[in-house]
């Protein structure tokens, strides 16, 4: 049996922070309700926002997730289609 290794100071602050604003990838998926794979779908379409950058890193916006998410069709709702 191994002992209990401590969180590094940094994912200790991150584990008990207020909210973020930049999600990771799985983190934007899991924070829409949608698996990793249908996250990438929607981005690829442009149902969901591209990431920023930060340095070598993509972290998802959650003020553009948010509204991208608002955008989505509801449930009941005619979905207005461009061509007509």
């Amino acid at each position: 049996m191994t002992a209990h290794q401590p969180l590094s100071p940094g994912r200790e602050l991150r584990r008990s922070s207020q909210p973020r604003r930049g999600l990771s990838r799985e983190e934007a998926a899991v924070y829409i309700g949608v698996s990793v794979r249908k996250f990438d779908e929607m981005v690829g379409d442009g149902r969901m926002p591209r990431a920023k950058v930060i340095d070598a890193r993509r972290v998802w916006d959650t003020l553009k997730l948010d509204l991208a998410f608002d955008a989505l069709p509801t449930d009941g709702e005619e979905v207005s289609n461009p061509w007509d």
